[in-house]
This record gives C-alpha cells, sequence and structure tokens, in this order.
C-alpha cells in the first residue's frame, strides 16, 4: 500500500474508526502460516499512516472457515459496527478474508454503501456507493466463492481416486504401522499381535463389547496405545476403555478390508445458516470396499450381534442378556425370555420381568407398554413359575445328551483362554526384560572418565506393563 493518502478517503471517514479484519481459516494456518498473519496484523499501522487515530483489529475469527457455514462473532462484530456507523474503513489483506460466500459479502457491501464506509485491501481503496466499484467488489466476492468451490473439489476428487486404489490412510490403528513407501502392514510387535487377536476371540465367544470389557478388567489383560510425542511414535500398554474395544470391534481393516466413506456429510439449514452433519453410510453405500485377524463374515456377524445387543432402540431386537433371578436370565447364558425373545400376542412389545416378595425372588412377566405408552391397563401379566418348569424340561431334554461333551468342550475352553493369558503375560515380561538389558548396555557404554555423561540421569523410562 502507498504512504499517500487515497482520494477517496475523505475527513468523514477518518473521523470514525477503522476496523481491521484478520481472519484465516484453520488452527493449522494460525500456527503455522505466521507471515499471512503478520501481514493482516500490519494493515493497522497503514491505516494509522493514512491519519485513522482509532484503529480497532478484528480477529476473534482466526481459526474459522469463511464458507458461511460456521458462526463468525468477529464478522458479526464488525457488520454491527457498520451498522452504528461506527466504522469509516474496513481493512483487510483480500476479499476472501472478509468472506467466502456470495451472502456475507454482498451483505457487508451493501451496509457499507448504506452508511458510507469504505472497503480496502492490498489492491485499492473502494467505495461500494460507486457503481464502477460496486462492480468490481460484486467480482471479488464472487472470485472467492469460486475459488474456495474449486479447491474443495479439486481436493475431494484426489482422495476418492487415492482411496480407490486403496492407498489413502489419515490415521493407522493400532497393529498396523506405515512403512516407508506409504503403505500399511501388519506391526511387527507379536505383543500386540497376540492382544488383538486375543480381544477379537474373546468378542466372538462372548458376543457382548461391555463383557468383553469387563473381561479385560478382570484379568488385567492390557491393550497397546500408540502416542505422539517429540520423540515420535511411541507405543504404551493400559487397561483398555469401552472406546477402545468398540474402535477395534468396528474396523474394517481388522477383517482384512479397505474401506472409505463409511460417513458422509450433509447440509442442513437452521436459523438461516447451513450446518454440517455427519452420518453413517450403510455397507452396500460405501464408496470404496476393497475386502481382503477375522474374516469378513464374521466382521459382519459381530455387526449385526451388537445391534441386537441395543437396548430402548425401539426395534425388534432382543437385546444384551441381563441380570435378573428369573430362570431365563439367571440360569440360561443367552437370557432368553428377559432378553427380548418373548413379547406379548396382542402389541408385540417385549415383556417385562417383574420382582416381589421379602426377598424379591417372586416374578411375574408382564406387558407394560400399553399403560407407560397410552396410560391403558397391562396386556397381559402371568406367574413365571409354570412357565419356566415347562422351559426348563424343554431346555433339558435338548442337552442332556449332549452334557459330557459340552463339558469337555468347556474345559477345553477354559485351558485355552489360561494360555492365551499366561502367553500375554509372558510377552509383556520378554518385553520388559529387553528394555533393562537395553538400560544397562547405554549405561555399560558409557565412558568412566566421562564423568558428566556418567552422572547424568537415564532418560530412559520402562514402560508401565499389566
Amino acid at each position: 500500500m502507498s504512504a499517500l493518502v487515497p482520494a477517496k478517503i475523505t475527513p468523514q471517514h477518518l473521523q470514525r474508526a477503522a476496523y481491521v479484519y484478520v481472519r484465516q481459516s484453520t488452527l493449522t494456518q494460525v500456527h503455522e502460516h505466521l507471515e499471512s498473519q503478520r501481514r493482516q496484523y500490519a494493515l493497522a499501522e497503514h491505516a494509522r499512516t493514512w491519519g485513522w487515530q482509532h484503529v480497532e483489529v478484528v480477529d476473534d475469527d482466526l481459526g474459522r472457515s469463511g464458507s458461511g457455514r460456521v458462526v463468525r462473532p468477529g464478522f458479526e462484530r464488525l457488520v454491527a459496527a457498520v451498522c452504528d456507523e461506527h466504522v469509516g474503513a474496513v481493512f483487510a489483506l483480500e476479499a476472501s478474508r472478509l468472506a467466502r460466500n456470495n451472502r456475507d459479502w454482498h451483505h457487508l457491501v451493501d451496509l457499507c454503501g448504506l452508511t458510507a464506509t469504505l472497503l480496502i485491501d492490498g489492491e485499492g481503496v473502494y467505495d461500494p456507493r460507486d457503481f464502477n466499484d460496486r462492480l468490481l467488489l460484486g467480482l471479488k466476492g464472487t472470485m472467492s466463492e469460486w475459488e474456495l468451490g474449486v479447491l474443495r473439489q479439486r481436493s475431494v476428487e484426489a482422495l476418492r481416486l487415492k482411496a480407490s486404489r486403496g492407498e489413502l490412510f489419515t490415521t493407522v490403528p493400532i497393529g498396523f504401522v506405515r512403512t516407508r513407501d506409504d503403505r500399511v502392514e501388519l506391526d511387527p510387535d507379536l505383543r500386540i499381535q497376540a492382544a488383538i487377536r486375543m480381544i477379537f476371540q474373546q468378542l466372538l465367544a462372548l458376543g457382548s463389547l461391555r463383557q468383553v470389557l469387563l473381561w479385560c478388567r478382570s484379568e488385567h489383560i492390557t491393550l497397546a496405545a500408540v502416542e505422539y510425542g517429540a520423540f515420535g511414535r511411541t507405543v504404551t500398554w493400559k487397561l483398555p476403555v469401552y472406546n477402545t474395544i468398540h474402535k477395534l470391534a468396528t474396523n474394517p481393516i481388522y477383517a482384512g478390508a479397505y474401506v472409505f466413506g463409511r460417513t458422509k456429510t450433509e447440509t442442513r439449514v437452521s436459523g438461516g445458516r447451513a450446518s454440517k452433519r455427519t452420518t453413517r453410510r450403510e455397507v452396500a453405500d460405501w464408496p470404496v470396499f476393497l475386502p481382503g485377524s477375522i474374516t469378513w463374515v464374521e466382521y459382519e456377524a459381530l455387526q449385526t450381534q451388537w445391534q441386537e445387543n441395543a437396548q430402548m432402540q425401539g426395534r425388534m431386537s432382543r437385546g444384551a442378556p441381563r441380570h435378573g433371578t428369573a430362570l431365563p436370565a439367571g440360569l440360561l447364558p443367552a437370557g432368553v425370555l428377559s432378553a427380548g425373545l418373548l413379547r406379548c400376542r396382542r402389541c408385540g412389545r417385549r415383556l417385562h420381568v417383574a420382582y416381589s416378595g421379602s426377598q424379591g425372588k417372586v416374578h411375574r412377566y408382564a406387558c407394560r407398554g400399553a399403560m407407560v405408552n397410552h396410560g391403558t391397563g397391562h396386556c397381559l401379566s402371568f406367574g413365571g413359575l409354570a412357565l419356566e418348569r415347562a422351559f426348563e424340561d424343554a431346555v433339558f431334554a435338548v442337552v442332556a445328551p449332549g452334557a459330557i461333551d459340552a463339558a469337555v468342550t468347556a474345559a477345553a475352553d477354559a485351558r485355552t483362554q489360561q494360555t492365551e493369558r499366561r502367553s500375554h503375560a509372558q510377552l509383556a515380561l520378554d518385553q520388559l526384560r529387553y528394555e533393562a538389558e537395553r538400560a544397562k548396555r547405554q549405561y555399560d557404554a558409557v565412558d568412566p572418565a566421562n564423568r558428566l555423561v556418567a552422572m547424568s540421569p537415564p532418560a530412559w523410562r520402562p514402560t508401565r506393563c499389566g
């Protein structure tokens, strides 16, 4: 910008304040594109050079997009000040800093024309009341929005092409590592591989994420977690939480499949402003699916099982096994009746189990759906003793011939689980021994004559293992 005051700047403009609008679209740009920040903040000094005494810097929108899909408090404050006729000129590095959509841009230009406010960027001074300047400002706003659309379109198409080849990886899940040639391979750490296989074996056996989590907690089974710090990628071992098990169970990469586009973004208009919402696609609608721990059939079986485990979802699902002294919930591991397989013949809702008596062991089955939803009486209600006797006889008649084989199978499964837990603990012990030996070698490698090095505390700390 020239130091000479342009002719369009009048004393009336200088009597008001000059607003300098500073914006960068992402937090990454805020932290890394520092030169752009300096250029934008330098506009305040240009305003003082041209004669403005009061200069207001509006930088509330650093890290916010100008596409119109997010709220920008700084831009709203600028528009309010223009409406109050407190602004003589609005400074911005370029039109795209003020807005990347025509709605916000033309709204600001219209208000500046009504209040005799100038718009100033790195190319010149514009008076919205002048038709030539108004035309040029309109073209600047249109080009700014068009540029954003072109950049987005190119980026999305590049991502889709790379994903169609199975080469797009934003993050690599635990159990896999990224190679130098940008490929993804299994982690060579045997302990990590064994831990993941153990989790999937328990998922197939128990059929419930929460039950697997409780089993890991009770057996003190730790899982690997990747952390990125000043020294790069490090692996730590910790007890899992529910989210850890859920991510393992729902990521198709553990079934040998590469997928892209599991979610989609929907744009909705609320309160006069467009907003985005992310929703999940069905498997058949995934744009990229390259099938390749468990097979894909087992993966789909697990997803179906967890959908059936859902409670209070308004669907005809059985639900997960639940606690209770009623025979189906207490004796049978699947919780057949109280888990949702028994339903009311009249309305189709699940039957509930109610307990009464001095010790809470007398139970009845009842349909309370109509009473809860419509305020009417029970559809039906009956005692559980006679039903459970008949159910018990039918079950024992089926399982009695194979009781011995079932006991032998259960004992074999118990031995297998014990062997897996012992192997997990042995791998953890081997890793601790290796790290201890490495620390000893590092200590022995220090020259005793170099006392400054020998006396320094070691930077190595043992990894905490369960």
